[in-house]
């Protein structure tokens, strides 16, 4: 008992003694995308509640001036000692929190999707923003000034270095994750030279190099890692999940193997870069499967035990949960046999990898039963289409068939179940929160060409009437509505304690659905939601328009408003000076390549929108 506390006595006098602004910090601020290393996405603040949120108000707005640039925002904005930045477009922005006043801004060529990094310096460096922009660059901008950072590469850049999102920090070491690079890097944070290097595909001579089959290592196809880093710096572990890139996403009779590490969940040592474990998630990638979101880490208590952990949701609709320090399973893992290729020249996996807790959080298969049988326009188009292609699907992963007389329909699509926004974290409830992407199917098989393609080999994707592969869903392209019964899209939670789901509710609207007396179907949605000690999630990403707070412990709607446009990033809350806590959103519509393929039909917009309450 003493033992105990003396020590809680030590804890409560060492937070005490931490400097004024460290703790109004810890406490008020949001310093990194997810707001801590790990993208737990919890803020402590509780000022706004179930009992109240209804009253929040637009505190200010903030125009970035460019809406066409923002479409490929996947960021969010950092809050840290009383200072707003902001990625948008061209610009980096530093605002007045409180009133969204701009502090400076910086001009850039084209910043990269998944906004900046916060580096707090030290006693020789001043604090830097650090982001990956256009000509494949990394840029260090003085937090303070917004000038290019002294001493940081060349005048405040580091060419060859571009990282696609905002890079993992680790006391000086910036560490970065880029496209088709086949690299993750870690940098000195005063001076931007390279500290050290992991190949995500793995080279001759190294463990895995053996998982790509043949000569297949030699094909253009490779690795990278496009999404968020996490980190545990206690541990001093740095997380990433990989995806594949390049050559062919649908045939793999070129890149025969497991090919490590695509589709892999990889934790490496924070100093060194080296391996410490990995979990490979989709064998043979035939899908576009690969792994997109921020893995999120967390502790969670069982059987009176801490368990450092990390979830990481896929695109199959799966969420994992391992032990963090060596990549073991929370609730088991085992590899069950799937569905097998037809095609001359491929060889499938025969097994795929699928948890034993929590159950899948999407259909991962598809039969005719399954077809929209709600209005009857929409359900005729559905059956009529199935028919008349001779649609099939023989349960999880079923790859695209070669057969010329029917066509694959695959569950769930290429945008995926889960994608780049993964999942919060609630460590008072211990509950993992997230949200299924559209829960819609695509649909195709393949052909033989007559010559190579460009990409390699001579398979090549057909749709159904000759569309191009982003309307090879199985929807009504001109309303697009699934042709499977909702609901569409869905927020839910799953108690990390016992890997059950806690609760599920329909997510988004679709306007004309509604007014049909279709009110909970669901939209289509990306981007991320954050978890406050309040009891309340808050989150953009559909593409009705909407920005809405749902009570964490139940999944019920609260508070929903109307937007300039739709929220496809991550909201950050914060505590002002003036005592007054803030919900902060980016809305840019449309993100990027998704909304040039009509899968959100999304005007753009330059809205920061910062709301509390009266």
């Amino acid at each position: 008992m003493k033992t105990k506390l003396s020590s809680a006595l030590f804890s409560i006098l060492s937070i005490l003694l931490l400097p004024a602004g460290l703790v109004a910090q810890a406490q008020g601020d949001w310093p990194y995308a997810g707001h801590d290393p790990g993208a737990q996405r919890f803020s402590p603040l509780k000022q706004i509640n179930p009992r109240n949120v209804k009253k929040l108000r637009r505190a200010w707005t903030f125009r970035t001036g460019d809406p066409a640039g923002n479409v490929n925002s996947e960021g969010a904005p950092l809050v840290v000692g009383g200072v707003l930045y902001l990625v948008a477009g061209k610009n980096v922005f530093a605002l007045e929190p409180e009133t969204g006043r701009q502090i400076w801004k910086y001009e850039t060529k084209g910043t990269h999707a998944r906004g900046a990094s916060y580096w707090p310096g030290d006693s020789r460096t001043s604090p830097r923003i650090v982001l990956g922009v256009a000509g494949n660059q990394m840029l260090a901008l003085d937090a303070k000034t917004g000038k290019p950072a002294e001493g940081f590469g060349e005048g405040g850049f580091v060419s060859g270095a571009s990282p696609n999102a905002a890079p993992a920090i680790y006391r000086d070491l910036i560490i970065t994750g880029e496209n088709r690079v086949q690299m993750v890097r870690a940098w000195d944070a005063h001076t931007g030279k390279l500290v050290w290097t992991f190949y995500t595909k793995a080279q001759p001579g190294q463990p895995g190099y053996d998982t790509w089959l043949g000569k297949s290592w030699d094909v253009k196809s490779g690795t990278d890692v496009w999404s968020f880093i996490t980190l545990d710096a206690e541990r001093g572990l740095v997380f990433f999940p990989v995806a594949p890139s390049g050559g062919t996403e649908y045939y793999g009779g070129l890149r025969l193997g497991n090919a490590l590490y695509n589709d892999s969940l990889v934790a490496l040592d924070a100093a060194t870069g080296k391996l410490v474990w990995y979990q490979q998630l989709v064998h043979h990638d035939l899908w576009d499967y690969d792994v997109p979101a921020p893995p999120t880490l967390f502790d969670v208590k069982r059987n009176g035990k801490t368990i450092p952990a990390v979830a990481e949701f896929s695109k199959q609709g799966l969420l994992f949960l391992f032990d963090r320090t060596n990549g073991t399973p929370l609730f088991g893992m085992e590899e069950r046999p799937v569905p097998q290729s037809d095609v001359p020249g491929e060889v499938t996996s025969p097994t795929q990898p699928f948890p034993l807790k929590p159950p899948p959080l999407a259909p991962m298969s598809l039969s005719k039963a399954d077809i929209y049988n709600l209005t009857p326009e929409h359900a005729a188009f559905c059956k009529d289409l199935w028919e008349k292609y001779n649609f099939f699907n023989n349960g999880p992963f079923t790859p695209y068939s070669a057969d010329p007389n029917r066509m694959t329909v695959i569950s769930p699509g290429r945008e995926g179940s889960g994608n780049w926004g993964g999942v919060a974290y609630d460590p008072r409830q211990q509950y993992i929160f997230g949200t299924t992407v559209f829960n819609t199917a695509q649909v195709g098989r393949l052909v033989k060409r007559e010559k190579e393609l460009p990409s390699g080999g001579f398979y090549d994707k057909e749709y159904p009437g000759g569309g191009s592969r982003y309307n090879a869903r199985f929807w009504d392209p001109k309303t697009g509505w699934p042709c499977i019964n909702p609901p569409w899209a869905e927020l839910f939670a799953v108690n990390a304690k016992t890997g059950d789901i806690a609760w599920r509710v329909p997510f988004g609207t679709v306007d004309a659905l509604a007014e049909k007396g279709f009110p909970h179907t669901g939209a289509p949605n990306t981007g991320s939601m954050i978890v406050t000690a309040g009891g309340l999630i808050f989150i953009g990403a559909t593409n009705d328009g909407r920005f809405r707070a749902f009570d964490s412990r139940t999944g019920r709607e609260l508070w929903t408003e109307k937007i300039d446009a739709s929220a496809h990033t991550i909201p950050v809350t914060y505590m002002g000076k003036n005592g007054k806590q803030y919900v902060v959103v980016e809305a840019f519509g449309g993100p990027g390549i998704v909304a040039i393929t009509g899968f959100f039909n999304d005007a753009p917009g330059d809205s920061v929108i910062a709301f509390a309450l009266p």
